[in-house]
């Protein structure tokens, strides 16, 4: 070998392997969707993963578009009331920590509406990936759970529900509706096979079935149907339009019978039959959840700044709200309540302002709101004020809503 040949050999040996500040970003935006279903323990993997993508992204800089601050004011308007509401109770732990929680989901909102302001569609292609991983393992968790595979009935179960990698069920099936969502609108959109996106929403459907959670049901049933409904109107030829339509009742016809295979099996079908009974026990009488609701307005009416966070439980009998409209102005005072209630309506109109906006950013406007539309509906039925993917999806929406609006050929036309 000659010496030219073994010097260029000994300097692609010694060539430092380069990570390009693009690959980076993707890549912990990718960890922090990967890690956005693990939530067993606190804090969570995505605590750090949104820390380590926060980091990442201030480093290249990001952008805070002035259309961001309406969503920026009334959270922090809304943790400033919870701030003051829990000044009484500053020696409780578990008041405490729920303030902290309260104050990062702001920083995760604010920081998801932001980075959208570049590259949205690859960002927004990463993250989605990155949930789906995410949804297979918390959904496929929940299966392994409630089937107890391997002893893993006592970790991934609760109250013989699956529970996946979360602690609630009742948090685990909303979380996964957003990925089956976004894979069955692939389908109908024609960017995904039925036999591919059918196969890759199994496992977090099979996972939000195995949750028995009435909620959750609810809210997936919902979003399709909102999804279904504005990827229909929104469809630009007819030839779409009938495609979306005749890819709606084939899948429809799959996850019936997937349904009715599931209620074969006799321990299912059990479960089954409990928990789709709209009348539950703890629901009824005064003192039920809807009875404890209406117990507490006209006591909140008269405490300018709530019960402080977490008392409405002390005060009912260990009971929650189990309504975060409720739980916003018990938790946080008329100035978190009134600011909660500003932020859900302020969202209502850039979120149906933005999915009938054309262009390519379209069709995941139209999979994240049918999903987050839904979910701030919920909330009159649960406490959603703490979960991750709710701040999730709300910093989406509007760093999508931020964006300048772009004119496609055919509208110039």
């Amino acid at each position: 070998m000659s010496a030219v040949a073994d010097h260029r050999e000994r300097g692609t040996e010694r060539r430092p392997l380069l990570l390009s500040y693009g690959a980076l970003k993707r890549g912990t935006l990718w960890l922090l969707g990967a890690c956005s279903g693990i939530v067993l323990i606190e804090p969570s993997p995505y605590e750090v993963a949104f820390l380590l993508a926060l980091f990442v992204y201030t480093l290249t800089g990001i952008r805070f578009s002035q259309k961001l601050l309406p969503l920026a004011v009334l959270l922090l308007l809304f943790n400033i009331g919870g701030l003051v509401s829990l000044i009484p109770w500053t020696e409780d732990g578990d008041s405490v920590r729920f303030m902290a929680v309260s104050l990062y989901l702001m920083l995760t909102a604010i920081f998801l509406a932001a980075i959208m302001a570049e590259d949205a569609g690859g960002r927004l292609e990463t993250l989605r990936q990155g949930y789906l991983f995410a949804a297979w393992v918390a959904g496929g968790a929940a299966v392994l759970g409630y089937f107890d595979i391997a002893g893993l009935g006592d970790l991934f179960t609760l109250y013989g529900r699956g529970s996946g990698t979360f602690k609630d069920p009742n948090v685990l099936a909303p979380y996964l509706a957003l990925p089956i969502v976004y894979g069955l609108q692939r389908v109908l959109t024609g960017r995904t096979g039925i036999l591919r996106g059918l196969f890759l929403i199994s496992v977090p459907l099979a996972g939000l079935f195995l949750s028995f959670s009435r909620g959750g049901w609810g809210v997936l049933v919902g979003a399709m149907v909102l999804m279904i409904g504005l990827s229909f109107l929104t469809a630009p030829t007819a030839r779409q339009r009938a495609r979306i339509v005749g890819m709606a009742v084939t899948a429809l016809v799959a996850m019936v019978a997937a349904l009715l295979i599931a209620l074969s099996f006799e321990n299912i079908r059990a479960v089954f039959e409990v928990r789709a009974s709209l009348d539950q026990d703890y629901d009824q009488g005064v003192t039920g959840r809807f009875g404890n609701q209406l117990r507490a307005i006209p006591m909140l009416l008269d405490d300018p700044n709530g019960f402080g966070p977490l008392r409405f439980r002390w005060i009912f009998n260990q009971a929650d709200p189990h309504n975060v409209y409720v739980n916003a102005f018990a938790s946080y005072g008329w100035l978190g309540g009134i600011a909660w209630l500003g932020l859900m309506v302020a969202t209502c109109y850039v979120g149906w302002r933005l999915v009938f906006r054309r262009g390519p950013l379209q069709q995941h406007a139209i999979a994240i709101w049918s999903v987050l539309f839904v979910l701030i509906l919920q909330g009159m039925q649960i406490d959603t004020d703490h979960w991750r993917h709710l701040y999730l999806m709300l910093g989406l929406i509007w760093g999508l809503a931020a964006l300048p609006r772009t004119t496609s050929a055919a509208e110039r036309r």
